[in-house]
């Protein structure tokens, strides 16, 4: 469903009020692409990097545990 919404200057920029029904919450970092007369605005996602980063930041386990064996079932005819 669209929602309207008018243009304003901020200082130097163009600025956009994003009503309710289409924000994204406050202090998300976003995406803004232009093609023509199209703005397309999604939340940034983090980088590879950053995802790598954020995983070894977590606390390492204190011993490592190891699964049981799952056989599968026999099947007829396979």
């Amino acid at each position: 469903m669209p929602v309207t919404s008018r243009t304003f200057r901020s200082g130097n920029s163009d600025a956009v009020r994003l009503p309710k029904e289409v924000s994204f919450g406050p202090g998300v970092e976003v995406e803004i692409e232009r093609a023509g007369d199209v703005v397309t605005m999604k939340p940034k996602r983090p980088s590879v990097q950053d995802m790598i980063a954020a995983l070894d930041a977590l606390p390492k386990p204190s011993r490592i545990q190891k699964r049981p064996v799952i056989l599968p079932p026999r099947r007829k005819g396979l």
